[in-house]
């Protein structure tokens, strides 16, 4: 965030202070786009969230839309602002798992979340569901300007994007900083996309975390794609190829708005090690 965000920023941070009758409870801090309060609502521990971009403040909505189930609790929300229920738990990060050695407990997790997030809901939402088509639109023009591995990442996501298998709504960036625990409702997802696609490429992004000494650890790559396809009832090779498509729209993004300290190697090095096994496989690319 610049400092006209921040500014524009901490003025909505007093408004809705003021208008949700909320005591500070701690130091602001900020994100790449958002603002984020400690505060305490009604009794209760909670965080105001002031999303400085558009995809963020839609995020808002479908947050409101999982009422809690399996996503932290929304208390209130407008266009500019949420006020969601501040996670608080006594159990390692999702991160702090991996980094203890328990990469492979702490993306069961990830896969046990999903499942209940995937699973169907009575009330239908009211806004508006990016489609993965729209998503990865950013992916195309890469292709052409950067041609080597993303161009081969963009092949595969043509043609995934043209094989309709289980569409559903999707969280749309699942990985291990946006699961917290909470000692009293568990394991809990916040930072929606609203994205509806096949169900598969919720579970690409796991792969592509939490950092790149992990990602590009030899073997890894191959071990989670056996365990994630099989808790997650994908086919292997199916789900394979989203995380090549995802590899490549992520290297994409970072290549063309870089932020400080960030590299799509580990996108690209992992898109790489996905491809060489996808050529052992018996399916073919196309």
């Amino acid at each position: 965030m610049n400092d006209q965000e921040k500014t524009m920023a901490e003025i909505s941070r007093q408004h809705y202070i003021s208008l949700w009758k909320l005591t500070t409870d701690g130091d602001k801090f900020y994100t790449n786009c958002s603002l984020l309060q400690p505060v305490i609502y009604k009794g209760n521990k909670a965080i105001l969230k002031i999303p400085m971009e558009a995809e963020e403040r839609q995020g808002s909505l479908m947050m409101a839309w999982f009422n809690g189930d399996g996503a932290a609790k929304v208390f209130a929300y407008t266009h500019n602002a949420l006020l969601l229920e501040r996670l608080s738990g006594s159990h390692p990060t999702l991160t702090e798992m991996v980094n203890a050695g328990q990469d492979i407990e702490a993306s069961r997790i990830i896969c046990a979340v999903l499942k209940k997030l995937h699973a169907p809901r009575l009330q239908k939402p009211r806004f508006k569901l990016i489609t993965l088509d729209e998503w990865f639109a950013d992916l195309w023009p890469a292709a052409v300007k950067y041609g080597g591995v993303i161009a081969q990442c963009a092949q595969l996501a043509r043609i995934q994007l043209n094989t309709r298998h289980e569409v559903t709504i999707l969280h749309g960036d699942v990985h291990h900083q946006n699961i917290l625990y909470d000692d009293t409702r568990g394991w809990l997802v916040i930072d929606p996309k609203r994205l509806i696609g096949d169900r598969a490429f919720d579970y690409a992004n796991i792969f592509c975390n939490p950092d790149n000494e992990t990602v590009l650890r030899p073997g890894r790559f191959e071990q989670q794609l056996e365990m994630i396809s099989t808790l997650a009832g994908i086919d292997r090779t199916h789900l394979l190829k989203w995380v090549i498509a995802w590899c490549g729209l992520s290297a994409s993004w970072i290549l063309n708005d870089p932020h400080p300290g960030e590299t799509a190697d580990s996108d690209l090095g992992l898109a790489q090690i996905a491809l060489s096994l996808l050529k052992t496989f018996k399916d073919p690319i196309t």
